[in-house]
Parts: structure tokens; sequence; C-alpha cells
């Protein structure tokens, strides 16, 4: 088969599909990374080719935005709409000059509108892939959004006419301009609620992490879960020995990581470091970019720009993140105990769950200061429940997600 992996985002959204690439290039298939400029690199290690979707300085510049992570204001940040013209055409046209008619299919993100596209236009089979619960919705089991107001406390009818005034006016408000004009050069017609049922593959929806984690009776009929996938680059990015040095130097750190596309994480990053010091615990920052790194780090605590989650989180004695799904599965998979600082997009959605599953606690970005991390922090540590939770939960992540994954894959094709 000749396969386009179709990813939108950060490397925690990008890390999932190259772990799968990677298993179906395994199985003797094409693989083709279409994304940012800055993922070549992961694409030729793998001996995946690639086609550049988007510069470095794009991307750069969307991090630097100061609204990609307000719990309101993220969305315009995300669904730029001059990107979306711009980039719109580019990935389409990318797919159309690759596309082997009988042989090719796509994989793509949340995001993959050219995707959506190219399947109508073009027919070639497309498997939707969502990373967590929150991209799907859902009437039966409404999932946490950045806002206070909780649809949960709604009654159905109510779910249903704010699913239907969200994906018309809010979404439909930022996606409808740029891509129904795209459609129209293309001879399709307009549609609307852009964010509702069309964006799923009629093919096969994927969703990879497990029922335990999230379920909902009302997802689509053509909906398969497998698991979360993992892949975070250990093969190539081995800990460094500095970091050696210090993992052995003593007990184990706290690790701190708000996210690789961060970029004004530096009052979150001081007051997690300073709750640390207060509880005598040495800490790791993991970030890049030292605009955002407090200037004099106290004893005990080092910081590296990257490396492999799955190396390090099971040598912490707790992790302290964003709530990304990435960061919550390789916690959740190292058994260790999470203090999660949600902001936006899915991060309160991913931080509710792993609250009630009993690993973790929650402190909004708004309300995170050295006092409250502390006391949370000194909590989960001290807390015989958690550490049990963490251990029972760890259990249930032994099984490999992947050989499902890529079978259920191929069978779009053979269909």
């Amino acid at each position: 088969m000749n396969i386009f992996l179709l990813p939108v985002g950060s490397h925690g959204d990008v890390h999932p599909f190259v772990g799968v690439g990677r298993a179906l290039r395994e199985r003797g298939h094409t693989i083709t990374l279409i994304a940012n400029e800055i993922y070549e690199p992961l694409a030729r290690a793998q001996n995946f080719q690639f086609v550049e979707c988007g510069s470095a300085d794009d991307f750069q510049m969307m991090t630097r935005d100061p609204d990609l992570w307000h719990p309101s204001r993220s969305m315009r940040a995300v669904f730029n709409q001059d990107l979306m013209r711009k980039f719109l055409p580019t990935t389409y046209h990318a797919i159309e000059k690759l596309n082997r008619p009988g042989e090719t299919i796509m994989i793509a993100g949340t995001l993959g509108f050219a995707p959506r596209i190219a399947r109508e236009k073009l027919g070639i089979p497309l498997v939707s892939v969502h990373l967590q619960p929150i991209s799907l919705g859902s009437v039966e089991d409404p999932p946490k959004y950045p806002s206070r107001m909780q649809m949960t406390y709604f009654p159905r009818w109510l779910r249903r006419a704010s699913y239907w005034y969200a994906e018309r006016v809010i979404m439909d408000g930022f996606l409808a301009g740029p891509i129904n004009d795209f459609r129209k050069e293309l001879g399709l017609p307009a549609i609307r609620r852009i964010w509702g049922p069309w964006r799923q593959s009629p093919d096969l929806v994927l969703g990879l992490f497990p029922k335990w984690f999230a379920t909902a009776p009302d997802w689509p009929a053509n909906m398969r879960q497998t698991g979360f996938v993992r892949y975070d680059q250990s093969e190539n990015a081995p800990l460094s020995e500095e970091l050696e040095t210090f993992l052995r130097a003593g007990e184990p750190p706290v690790v701190i990581s708000f996210g690789s596309a961060m970029r004004q994480g530096r009052p979150y990053f001081e007051a997690a470091v300073e709750a640390c010091r207060r509880l005598n615990l040495r800490s790791i920052i993991l970030a890049k970019d030292g605009e955002q790194i407090p200037t004099e780090l106290p004893a005990g605590c080092m910081q590296w720009d990257y490396a492999p989650f799955s190396q390090i989180f099971p040598r912490a004695a707790a992790v302290i993140h964003h709530g990304g799904i990435g960061t919550t599965a390789q916690c959740l998979a190292a058994g260790v105990p999470q203090l999660v600082m949600p902001m936006a997009f899915d991060q309160p959605d991913n931080a509710d769950r792993v609250v009630k599953l009993g690993v973790a606690r929650s402190v909004l970005a708004a309300r995170f200061s050295a006092d409250r991390a502390a006391q949370s922090l000194n909590e989960l540590l001290h807390d015989e429940t958690t550490r049990s939770r963490c251990e029972a939960i760890q259990k249930k992540l032994d099984d490999e997600p992947l050989p499902e994954t890529c079978t259920l894959i191929e069978s779009v094709l053979r269909k």
C-alpha cells in the first residue's frame, strides 16, 4: 500500500502517527509523512518519504502566539484563516500528485480537512484518527471543555442544541470560508457543520485510546478503539550521559513538562520548580526555548531540551504536565502520579479523566501557583491509594495496540 500520514500539530500529535507508520512500514507498505518542515528529520530517520506542508517559521509563529494556550481564544489561533487558505491547497495537491489509484490510503488527524476533501474528490480511502476523546464529542457522555460551563449538567436536548450551535455558528465561522472557497475551486458544493459528521471518514474512524479511558454509545458507528500509541523517538534519542548522571545521583526527581509547543511557560515552570524546592524534591524541566526557562534554577533542578518520556517517566517520583494526551498516556504507562495543569484544547478533559482514574490531581493554569502545586504534589506522593491506582492502570497498558491498528487500516483498502 501507498500510505499517507497527515498529522497536524505538535510532537505529541505527530508521534502516534509515526508509531503507526513504523508498524505499517514493517508490514511492507510505503509510508509518506505530509507535515510541517520541522518533522522532516523524524520522517527520514524512519525511512519514510516526506512532503513539506508548512515551514518551520510557520510553526514557530503559531507557537509564539500568546492566545495559543488561552481557554477561549486558542481556537482562533489554531484555525488561522490565512494559514488555512495557504495549506489546504498545498496539502490537497500533494495528495493528488502522489496518489496511486487503488493502492493509496490516507491516515489523517482531527484537523485533516484536506484529506477529507481528497477522499470526496479523488476517491482515496481515508482513516480518521482521534488521539483524544474530546475531539469526538458526545451527547451521552460530554467531555470537559476548557470553558467553565460544562454540558454534563445540561439535559440531553440542550446538549444537542449546544453542539448544533457550536458546529454551525462558532466552528463554521472559523472553517467555512477557507474550506468552502477551496471546495468551490474543485467543483464541490459548500458544506455546513464542518466540525460535525462531515469531518469523520465514512471508511474508518480510529480512536487511539483504550475504552477504559473513554468511550461513548453515540460515537460514529464505524469507529474502532485500539489503544495509546506511545512512540516517542526513544530508539533514536537515548538519555544523555549528563542526564543519566543526574538521575543516578539522588532520589527520583519530579519531571516538569508543559508540551513541545509551549513557549510562554515561564510562570508555570517557576511555580513548579519552587513547589519542588519547598518539598525538598529534585526536579527536571523538559522544555526548549531559553526565554521561558527560569534564569536561576535551585540546587537539585536541571533543564534539558528533550528526553524520551518512555525512558524518563518510569524513573520519576511524579510528573507535572499540561494534560496533553501523549504526555498523559506516557504517565499512565509509567505508573507515575500526575499533577496536571490544563490550559486549553483537550487538556481539561484529559485531566478530568486521569483524576477520575485516581492517578492524578489537577490545578487550572489560572490558579497554578507554588503553594497549590506544593500542596497537590505532597498529597500525590504520600497517598497510598494513588500509588496503587497508578500500578493498576499501568498493568492495563501491557497490551500492544499496533497490530490491531494496522490490520484495521489495511482492511479499509481491501474493502
